[in-house]
């Protein structure tokens, strides 16, 4: 993707002026950003998603304004003629080539924060309530109509008698009315609503990861604990005195623990390991079907829910690191940037990162290129 070239998706900025003016900024409504665009998925696919366990989908309703939260797997659906009701397909770009085609125009921000491409469908009035997202969303409308308003409220309330996150409170301040192809960008924190125009309404929402320092703490130190020597130096305390509050915690136990945990925090590159392992760790609905070694001459792409990061001393994907520098490690870097490497790319690996991608194509993690 070139960044410092406009691009319809934003009304002509570029993806670096777009990052500079708005991200995380200021809404952007884009007027035929998908010119032509095509659902990646139909209802009936759609439906056919959500009916399975591996698959993580919900309907929400408000028939009679009674709303009602249901968790996939879901057998059945609603009459598209029936008003008020909206079904929602989450990670469908690990599933459907298309979406994941889809989603990849969003690779202007870094992979470690693109999370996933949910799809909606809706019958009319359907919707999800006036709510807000902690992270930043871009919403296409796929086919049919859908009215959102928006507005930046940092006074927003939730209801505590429906079983969603809906603000009782809502102000709008801007309305909009989106047709297949439109766009609309909302910074985390603004609050929205959108209300389907119609039947057959279907919309995309890009979204993506933000962890908060707590969550993203309790699950790197776990990781960083995993190749840690046990057998280390074992705590001792040859001046402990006896004493009068055995209940008490040693001062010099919670010092030995302290300098334990610092240690292991400190190792070289441990925590970048971590970081980059668990960024990779793919969704618990996500498993892989096995293949093949990859065939001489053939060229090698990461399959669709595969997720490959790199930093300056590892390559990491679907929650594994590996060490890798020199050549091997530029071409590591050009399949997670591309997701592809040509046939003559993959002739110029050493002998051990080829192996290494045979076993990755055997996991299918990869795939051949033409497949």
């Amino acid at each position: 993707m070139h960044i410092d070239l406009p691009t319809p998706i934003f009304a002509g900025l570029s993806p670096a002026q777009f990052m500079r003016k708005h991200w995380q900024k200021k809404p952007l409504l884009v007027r035929q950003a998908f010119a032509g665009i095509q659902p990646p998925a139909s209802l009936k696919e759609l439906a056919a998603l959500a009916a399975r366990d591996d698959v993580e989908s919900r309907v929400v309703s408000a028939f009679d304004g009674d709303w009602q939260l249901k968790h996939g797997p879901v057998a059945r659906l609603p009459a598209m003629s029936k008003p008020g009701w909206t079904l929602l397909v989450q990670g469908l770009d690990q599933h459907v080539p298309a979406a994941r085609a889809l989603l990849d125009q969003f690779r202007f921000a870094p992979d470690a924060r693109l999370d996933d491409l949910m799809v909606s469908v809706a019958s009319d009035g359907g919707g999800v309530g006036p709510h807000f997202d902690s992270y930043d969303v871009f919403l296409i409308q796929l086919a049919g109509k859908r009215r959102w308003r928006i507005g930046a409220q940092r006074d927003a309330v939730l209801r505590d008698d429906v079983p969603l996150k809906i603000i009782s409170n809502f102000k709008p301040e801007q309305e909009f009315e989106l047709e297949p192809g439109d766009m609309l960008y909302l910074p985390p924190g603004w609050a929205h609503d959108g209300v389907a125009v119609g039947p057959g309404c279907m919309t995309g929402s890009v979204g993506f990861r933000a962890s908060t320092g707590e969550g993203l703490a309790a699950e790197l130190l776990p990781r960083l604990f995993d190749d840690v020597d046990t057998a280390g130096k074992l705590y001792s305390d040859p001046r402990q005195e006896a004493t009068s509050e055995p209940a008490r915690v040693p001062v010099a136990l919670l010092e030995f623990a302290r300098r334990a945990v610092e240690a292991a925090v400190h190792r070289p590159q441990a925590l970048e390991r971590a970081l980059g392992e668990a960024l990779t760790e793919p969704k618990p609905q996500v498993w892989f079907e096995p293949g093949d070694v990859l065939p001489e001459g053939q060229g090698a792409a990461l399959d669709r829910r595969s997720r490959m990061l790199y930093d300056t001393a590892h390559v990491f994907l679907n929650g594994e690191s590996f060490r890798a520098g020199g050549r091997d490690a530029t071409l590591m870097h050009r399949l997670a940037d591309r997701r592809v490497l040509t046939a003559a790319e993959v002739a110029r690996l050493s002998p051990e990162a080829r192996e290494l991608l045979d076993q990755w194509t055997e996991d299918g993690w990869v795939q051949p290129l033409d497949a």
